[in-house]
């Protein structure tokens, strides 16, 4: 199990991901403002893992709070909610763990008058949202492999597995990895996912670990392996899906999508149901994030690009509905009209948990 965050005494562990596959390095960071800090910088990436990472953020801040009273605390903790939410504006999951421990705070705060009580309380609302979303993975990963055929060879694009998640299956790889649990053969093609390399650094990285057969290619050979019928299918994560199914996803998804559609091969995206958000009607309201433009022009220190140059970088692109041939979800898999099996799946959800 590859542990991409844990709850220590010490403070939130985390694997630095901007430094692997060269580095395994752990970091353990000390504060809220620490563990935001690594959401925006990338040293965590991953919608469901940045839900994750933010909900242990704020129950370290509520932790090692001074606060005398509960008002006191209220008032902080408020306040590190909105510094989290200004981390990275595409990921749902994000500002779905922060109104999750928003809401625990008011339930404790209802219930107890002791302030260790209440800080006691948010760490175990941070763990559960931690197991939560394992074991969702797990399920999820259950459902996709029955849409995966023995022998198949999956592309999948960005990284979308243990890492992106709170560890051991992950979304998109999760579904690779359920596949291979239920005894079927199968190989993946990673696309390197520019400019980040997310494919290559990471998931080929994840893959070798497992001892499943990944292969690397570039992102512009995506039409030519799909043309040459060396791809079954294509699985990719979600930042973020509209009530009406259309999913953001890291930037190229959707030009997969449409090569995918051109050759007939069917594109699944696989996330938990806590990233579908239902407020949102269409891909159109989706906000994406645009990012430093030096992630372009260079790879690591080296600069590739000549100086002064324009760079445009946004970090998501949306793939529209009418391409997916189903979410992938750990409620169960959502068919078209999603704007129906999404809301199905999501309200059932609700009705369990109440």
């Amino acid at each position: 199990m590859i542990k991409t965050i844990e709850w220590t005494d010490e403070g939130v562990r985390m694997i630095d991901q901007r430094v692997l596959p060269n580095e395994e390095t752990y970091l353990t960071l000390q504060s809220c403002e620490a563990v935001a800090d690594a959401i925006r910088t990338m040293v965590v990436r991953g919608a469901p893992a940045i839900g994750v990472s933010a909900a242990m953020g704020l129950a370290l801040g509520a932790k090692q709070s001074s606060a005398k009273s509960i008002s006191e605390l209220e008032k902080e903790f408020n306040g590190l909610c909105e510094m989290m939410s200004g981390t990275r504006p595409t990921a749902v999951n994000l500002f779905w763990a922060i109104e999750k421990m928003r809401q625990e705070f008011a339930r404790l705060k209802s219930e107890n008058s002791d302030l260790n009580a209440i800080k006691a309380g948010l760490e175990a609302k941070a763990l559960q949202i931690f197991q939560d979303d394992i074991d969702a993975n797990r399920a999820l990963g259950r459902f996709g492999a029955e849409l995966i055929a023995d022998g198949a060879t999956v592309l999948t694009h960005c990284n979308a597995g243990a890492l992106a998640t709170a560890g051991d299956y992950g979304t998109a790889l999760g579904v690779i990895r359920g596949a291979r649990d239920a005894g079927k053969r199968v190989a993946v093609i990673a696309d390197e996912t520019r400019p980040f390399l997310q494919g290559l650094r990471l998931t080929a990285w994840e893959l070798q670990k497992d001892d499943i057969p990944v292969t690397v290619i570039t992102d512009n050979m995506a039409g030519h392996m799909m043309k040459s019928k060396k791809i079954d299918a294509v699985v990719v994560g979600a930042d973020r899906i509209a009530a009406n199914g259309d999913a953001a996803n890291k930037i190229g998804t959707y030009m997969v999508a449409v090569l995918a559609q051109r050759h007939n091969i069917p594109f699944y995206v696989a996330a938990p149901i806590t990233t579908v958000d239902l407020a949102t009607a269409s891909g159109d309201d989706i906000v994406i994030e645009e990012r430093d433009g030096r992630e372009v022009t260079h790879v690591g220190m080296q600069q590739l690009g000549p100086e002064g140059l324009e760079v445009h970088n946004p970090a998501f692109d949306v793939t529209p509905h009418e391409l997916i041939a189903a979410i992938i979800t750990d409620r169960g898999v959502a068919l078209a009209p999603y704007s129906q099996s999404l809301r199905k799946l999501a309200e059932e959800t609700k009705s369990s948990a109440a």
